[in-house]
């Protein structure tokens, strides 16, 4: 598809889903219409006009004025009418932060749509430096002040969100140094997200005679031939190797970067500031990292030991690792039959569940095929609550790509249900952010477990399931051990890409074990994990979410009636409640250091069974 080809694709509003048909059947391509008609719309314009008029507006009403305003004897309606203020601009920035990111997301290699995007991340952080005073004012307020201000109901509704803002009051700096750290943000770690985004989708890998883009060559992998995942791992390899002064370059700077912010705020270890992002105790993340770790002999050792016998070998090269195992169906799943078993395994859980999924398809929430230049992977954008969220994935029709859709419609669930709480308090912390989607994947695997009654088929579904389980639990905990390693190095000068190869190899070793024979070229894999570059130490939340669940589900299993209700429940709270609270009306207790051993023991169950079905 050529640039101009993709640029006036995102510049106007599409009226019906594109006709291009392939095994998987037709596939939507997601209408974000409901955000702006195109990047060329004059609602971009006004609305960025408005952004600035609105921001000058806020700093002159309120700036140094805080702290008399809240001592006065209205304070808590005076502040409260201030954060609703500062909540309606936080809204219209999202939506057009939003729109500027996901056009990009669709086609990152477009240099208009680039432009697009950079000129709208510029002017929106340009806006918010206006704001940048109030959550350092509110935080020098005296304690009992604002607690005073809070017993007004007015305001007393922002309290989840006001007291998630004084956690960070330790880490603030001096308002002038918050500012230039702001401003440079555009020229310092957003700028080397951009070039990865961009290097990343442009790049191609010679398998046979055809040139393909990162997500078509990842998912040979996935592939029935041994030889093309054997050409795709050896295709990934030779154009990493060829690129990775520049991935090399781009970890060193941005893992300098953070350091820089950590040093001047006061964080004491690499990954403290996603602990408090994510308000989570760093206990509770070590606790689950060890009991992980201390799990990998009885369940990625043992199931990929398992894995090579099935393929009649001792050892599987890493091109093999997520091979379809011998014995299960072949074929494409087509989009259609896709989404009837992920919406009939939601239904069957809850009907409001379902009915939120299904507008995702009725509605064109989500842009499923392949493109050049499109961001390889899959996410769920919550957008802003004024609006709503979309979908983005690669769908290939393969069995992982129902999984993945199953997963970000969970996401999506998750975010329409929180919405109603605003843009300041909607966002859930990462603790509670893979619950969803982890959750909405075990109800359609439980599905169609239920419904395959051929042993073999059963027995693939199974091995389906524990990979996926090891993929979001040992592999993300192995790739948390890497950054922890990149980020603690890294402060004793920079890492050549081969260090970095060496760490990698390392961690990797560790977790998948000796029946996984690891061949020259899987040095420089860590190149294209793009949590390592947009969201440092974000992965634990994935092995964070998919323990949780299972504990979840096993209460689910043993629950009477109004188990649903009360699931619901806890996704509509949003960022409102801290994980602990959310999880006392299921009996659970993350801080229990058997808590954990108890989310692992359900995928050692499931490999039990697969030992048991030879």
């Amino acid at each position: 598809m050529s640039a101009k080809s993709a640029t006036s694709r995102a510049r106007k509003t599409r009226k019906a889903a594109p006709a291009a048909k392939s095994k998987t059947g037709r596939l939507p391509e997601w209408n974000l219409a409901d955000l702006y008609s195109g990047i060329e719309a004059p609602e971009i314009a006004r609305d960025l006009q408005k952004m600035d008029a609105d921001c000058a507006a806020f700093e002159t009403e309120y700036k140094a004025k805080l702290a008399e305003g809240v001592a006065r004897d209205d304070g808590g309606l005076w502040l409260a009418e201030a954060v609703r203020r500062y909540e309606a601009i936080d809204d219209l920035a999202g939506r057009l932060g939003s729109y500027a990111g996901l056009v990009h997301a669709g086609d990152s290699v477009d240099p208009v749509i680039s432009k697009f995007y950079g000129d709208v991340s510029e002017r929106l952080t340009a806006a918010s430096l206006h704001l940048l005073f109030f959550a350092l004012e509110l935080n020098r307020i005296d304690d009992a002040v604002i607690e005073r201000a809070m017993q007004t109901p007015e305001l007393a509704y922002y309290r989840p969100w006001i007291e998630d803002l004084r956690k960070d009051k330790p880490y603030q700096l001096e308002d002038r140094v918050e500012q230039l750290f702001h401003e440079k943000s555009q020229s310092g770690y957003a700028a080397w997200n951009r070039l990865f985004d961009q290097t990343i989708s442009g790049l191609r890998f010679k398998v046979g005679a055809k040139e393909l883009a990162i997500e078509p060559t990842l998912s040979l992998l996935q592939d029935r031939a041994p030889e093309k995942r054997k050409a795709a791992g050896q295709a990934l390899a030779k154009t990493f190797k060829d690129n990775e002064r520049t991935f090399a370059l781009i970890t060193n700077t941005l893992a300098k970067d953070k350091e820089i912010s950590d040093r001047w705020r006061g964080f004491r270890d690499v990954a403290d500031s996603r602990h408090l992002n994510n308000r989570v105790e760093r206990e509770v993340v070590d606790a689950l990292v060890g009991s992980v770790r201390a799990a990998y002999p009885r369940l990625s050792h043992r199931y990929y030991t398992l894995k090579a016998g099935w393929f009649r070998k001792k050892k599987l090269a890493h091109w093999d690792r997520n091979a379809p195992l011998p014995f299960a169906a072949a074929g494409t799943i087509a989009w259609p039959e896709a989404q009837k078993m992920v919406l009939t395994a939601y239904r069957g859980f809850s009907a409001e569940m379902a009915a939120i999924a299904e507008r995702f398809f009725t509605d064109r929430w989500i842009d499923a095929p392949v493109r050049p230049g499109k961001a390889p992977g899959a996410f769920s954008h919550p957008t802003t609550p004024s609006a709503h969220p979309y979908v983005l994935m690669n769908y290939q029709g393969k069995p992982r790509d129902v999984m993945t859709l199953a997963h970000e419609l969970g996401h999506g669930v998750h975010q329409v249900l929180a919405a109603k709480n605003g843009a300041l308090m909607a966002p859930t912390p990462l603790t509670l952010a893979e619950t969803a989607s982890v959750f909405g994947e075990m109800l359609t695997f439980k599905r169609l477990l239920s419904q395959t009654k051929n042993a073999r088929q059963r027995q693939a579904l199974l091995a389906g399931k524990v990979e996926d389980m090891i993929n979001t639990v040992v592999r993300q905990i192995a790739f948390y051990s890497f950054e922890r390693a990149i980020h603690t190095e890294r402060k004793n000068g920079e890492l050549t890409a081969e260090r970095i190869g060496q760490i990698w190899l390392s961690v990797q070793g560790e977790s998948l074990g000796p029946a996984i024979d690891i061949r020259p070229g899987y040095e420089n894999f860590w190149m294209y994990i793009p949590h390592f570059i947009h969201s440092p130490f974000y992965v634990y939340a994935y092995a964070f979410g998919d323990c949780l669940v299972n504990s979840l589900y096993a209460v689910y299993e043993n629950a009477s009636e109004g188990f649903a209700e009360r699931y619901l429940a806890m996704l509509a709270a949003g960022g409102t409640k801290h994980y602990s609270e959310l999880l006392k009306p299921f009996g659970l207790d993350a801080k229990d250091p058997k808590f954990w051993d108890g989310g692992l023991s359900v995928i050692a169950g499931m490999i039990d069974e697969l030992e048991e079905m030879g």
